[in-house]
């Protein structure tokens, strides 16, 4: 007869829900142990603390995006659009989805850097807790949390988690697109909610980074056509389902654009013809694979090994001087260990959840990879983040597997090889900043040997000198990434192109032409200065200093946060590597002649202007009188004044000033209906009153160089600070 549980009396009464839910979040699942829970909350902890640590040194980041959030938190249809101004002239060159999250936390806290770059950190602790959560169901906490411990201190993640590009989303939903593929894996009954959930991750991916997002779409759906636990018929269909859950996820957005009036939105940034599509498949899609990039700087590439002028493609573009400090650190250590896996999963079923899980990182790796390796087009430092997920759980699987494995030779030989590969990797990437930590090289060579010896010797024989050497390979191997990233967190990043860790780990600043010239007054590494291929289009003479935040002041050529001060706390000026050219002439031959907004050139195109109180308040006065304050030539000139003022700000020709928006027709239209006070030249230093021959930072004859023209030829030029305005209320 079977015993009967009597009822809670009150002195032993249930616990409420509420605070079984609270001993739940603490405790994690009653199989676990006792450390695995705690030890989650506690990576989750650090990394935020780590990411949140001098957060506002970076003030308004890339101005570019800065200025889209700024308008959305002013305007709803600049926030679905995502405009770069409040009335809404032109858009970013890309879909807005990562802007939504730091416009709804402008709208909701007022524009400042935190506002702005708050969200973006949550998302790089969301992706390292959804990783940890991806890696742990198959292969345990232990390699859960050695997964998202690389994540984390990647340095080119804890860089652009911090920074208000696209890429920190895109990471995320990417993770989580992988999740679902792998919790699809698991069994057919329930497959199909999370298929659906990859889909929609790839879609919101989509209306983050167009096709970028579609990268591993082909590996995943691969490995769950072959390996899922369904009758085929039946994962086809789920894979359809998947599919259908993507088109309208990533559609609704698009259909709306393209049905929408073109004459009541604003212009598509980054086409040529006012449409999403021609952005997606030209500018932003096969543009970026074969150079041929019309609109972009310099009209596109020169395709070829060249990178289209974007640096040097081939298989060991991860490794090279610009790229390997950012990402390669475990990089090696990341494909030896997928060999591995694969090898000891090779007799496992059909449907192996842990050959599978090897599979899809492992795919998503090679094909991502593979793209930034050979791609022919516009390629920065920066993006390597999308590998940062892949390779950090490769590590974590791979190493879990082999330890387990680590009686025999051969996985003993593995995790040895592994160990010392990341070990000599380390010392060769550290030896590239001679100067930064000189004693951290060998460091990291001596103790990877050490833990490589006893991986393979005593690792075999007893459990605790394995554990050790294990822990002492793993902290050998995070030591040089630990470096950089501390290095990255410590200093303020600024402009289009940033990269982490110290001076010279990267280009940063580089533009067409592959070693090309760094922004910060550096010489782009061992083989930056260069000029780029037939100069820069509109070159110019950058300004002094670097863009700061409404109310600054530039100091010394360094960022200054509002009113002196960091935002969210005593701040400091930023003094780092923020893709600003010192005052003078950029390194590498470029011309003196002056471009338009803000100085032209590479530094018009690529970072923000310094405004000055003078202009600020030129600007500011009966600003509400005019749809737009004024109107600059392209996109981060246009930023700076707008982020000064809060004003709209008319970016002619959107980033790269090429664009044909406005036409000449409807600028002087704009202007006979007193729509736009001011037009925005040179920062100085320029000839002709300011304005540049070519019109922009990145045009050449165009839409941006006909204006230019027909300012400097009915209107005066007034210089305001170090900035020359032209009243376009009075005619000459």
């Amino acid at each position: 007869m079977t015993a009967l549980t009597p009822p809670a009396t009150a002195a032993h009464a249930a616990p409420p829900a509420r605070t079984a839910r609270l001993a739940r979040l603490w405790r994690g699942r009653p199989e676990d142990a006792p450390w695995v829970r705690p030890a989650f909350l506690g990576l989750l902890a650090v990394t935020t603390a780590l990411y949140l640590w001098n957060l506002s040194a970076s003030g308004y980041a890339n101005s570019f995006y800065s200025a889209a959030v700024q308008a959305g938190g002013e305007s709803w249809k600049a926030f679905f659009f995502g405009s770069l101004d409040a009335a809404n002239a032109i858009t970013v060159d890309k879909p807005p989805a990562a802007l939504w999250p730091m416009a709804l936390s402008v709208r909701l806290f007022g524009l400042g850097s935190w506002q702005i770059l708050l969200p973006e950190v949550l998302m790089g602790v969301g992706t390292v807790a959804v990783l940890y959560a991806a890696v742990r169901r198959r292969f345990g906490a232990g390699a859960g949390l050695i997964a998202g411990t690389v994540l984390a201190l990647t340095p080119v993640a804890a860089l652009m988690f911090r920074f208000n590009n696209p890429d920190a989303l895109l990471a995320l939903l990417m993770t989580v697109a992988v999740y679902g593929v792998l919790r699809a894996l698991e069994r057919a009954e329930g497959a199909v909610k999370w298929l659906v959930l990859a889909g929609v991750a790839f879609g919101f991916a989509f209306l983050t980074k167009t096709l970028q997002a579609f990268l591993i779409l082909p590996p995943l759906a691969l490995v769950y056509a072959v390996c899922a636990p369904a009758r085929p018929l039946r994962r086809l269909g789920q894979l359809g389902l998947a599919g259908l859950a993507l088109i309208v996820s990533g559609g609704w957005w698009v259909a709306l654009v393209e049905l929408w009036p073109a004459a009541s939105r604003p212009y598509i940034g980054g086409s040529q013809n006012n449409s999403f599509l021609e952005l997606t498949f030209g500018y932003n899609g096969l543009g970026r694979i074969n150079g041929n990039e019309v609109g972009s700087v310099g009209g596109g590439g020169r395709g070829g090994g060249q990178g289209g002028g974007w640096g040097e493609t081939g298989v060991l573009r991860m490794f090279n001087d610009s790229v390997g400090g950012q990402i390669s650190w475990l990089l090696p250590a990341a494909l030896l260990l997928l060999l591995a896996g694969l090898v000891v999963t090779r007799r496992a079923p059909r449907t192996d959840t842990a050959r599978a899980a090897f599979l899809v990182w492992g795919g998503a790796l090679l094909m991502t990879m593979g793209v930034f390796s050979f791609m022919a087009g516009i390629f920065h430092e920066y993006y390597t983040v999308a590998l940062a997920p892949y390779l950090a759980a490769l590590i974590g699987m791979g190493a879990a597997v082999l330890w387990e494995e680590r009686t025999r030779f051969a996985a003993s030989a593995g995790l040895a090889a592994a160990v010392g590969v990341t070990a000599w990797w380390g010392w060769t990437l550290l030896g590239r900043t001679p100067d930064h930590l000189p004693w951290l090289r060998w460091t990291v060579l001596v103790a990877g040997a050490v833990a490589a010896l006893g991986l393979l010797v005593a690792g075999r024989v007893d459990r605790r000198l394995g554990l050790a050497a294990a822990g002492l390979g793993l902290a050998a191997g995070l030591a040089g990434p630990f470096a950089y990233t501390l290095e990255t967190l410590s200093t303020g990043h600024q402009g289009s192109i940033v990269t982490a860790g110290p001076s010279g780990a990267g280009f940063g600043g580089r533009g067409p032409g592959g070693g090309g010239p760094r922004m910060d007054g550096g010489d782009g590494g061992r083989n930056g200065g260069t000029q780029p291929p037939n100069g820069f289009p509109g070159g110019g003479q950058p300004q002094g200093g670097q863009m700061q935040p409404p109310g600054g002041q530039s100091q010394g050529g360094q960022m200054q946060p509002p009113n002196g001060q960091s935002q969210g706390g005593p701040g400091q000026p930023s003094t780092g590597r923020t893709g600003q050219a010192p005052t003078g002439q950029m390194p590498g031959g470029f011309g003196e002649r002056g471009g338009m907004g803000g100085g032209g050139g590479m530094g018009g195109l690529l970072n923000g202007a310094s405004v000055g109180a003078e202009a600020k308040a030129k600007l500011l006065q009966d600003a509400d009188a005019y749809t737009w304050a004024a109107a600059a030539v392209g996109a981060q000139n246009a930023a700076s004044y707008q982020l000064a003022t809060e004003k709209p700000v008319m970016a002619i020709g959107g980033f790269n000033g090429s664009d044909p928006s406005p036409t000449l027709a409807q600028f002087k239209r704009y202007v006979a209906e007193g729509k736009i006070h001011y037009f925005i030249g040179s920062g100085g230093g320029g000839t002709e009153g300011g304005m540049g021959g070519t019109g922009g930072p990145g045009g050449g004859a165009g839409s941006s160089s006909e204006i230019s023209a027909w300012v400097q030829e009915n209107f005066t030029a007034v210089t305001v600070g170090s900035a020359t305005f032209y009243d376009l209320t009075s005619e000459k």
